[in-house]
């Protein structure tokens, strides 16, 4: 097993219960990881044997893009939506984080992380 991560991932968009939040946007950051089995792709260095980065990117940018009050919705569609996309995924996480949230004090980011693990 080895584990494959995109961290970082960058998005404008309009998630929030404020008027404010769904007019103006802000910025979110998404980081997914995701336990794997990479043994073949180790050995063949063919894309087909392992996870395709560029289409987990594009499944959470689709979702991103979607309006939604709480960072738990957002994180929970994209759980969902790479569960379907990628049967093959037994183990993986996904975490939606939001600059400066609306709150009484100074706070660089709120934060969901939510982990998923095929029911077996």
């Amino acid at each position: 097993m080895g584990t494959i991560e995109l961290e970082g991932m960058e998005f404008t968009a309009y998630h929030g219960c404020l008027e404010s939040e769904r007019r103006d946007g802000n910025l979110f950051i998404v980081d997914f990881s995701a336990e794997y089995d990479i043994r073949d792709a180790v050995v063949t260095d063919c894309l087909e044997d392992t996870l395709d980065y560029g289409a987990v990117y594009e499944i959470i940018a689709k979702e991103m893009a979607v309006p939604s009050n709480l960072l738990e919705h957002v994180a929970g569609r994209i759980v969902k939506s790479l569960d379907i996309a990628f049967p093959c995924l037994g183990s993986f996480s996904v975490r939606v984080s939001k600059r400066n949230p609306p709150v009484s004090g100074p706070v660089q980011w709120s934060r969901v992380t939510i982990s998923h693990r095929k029911q077996k």
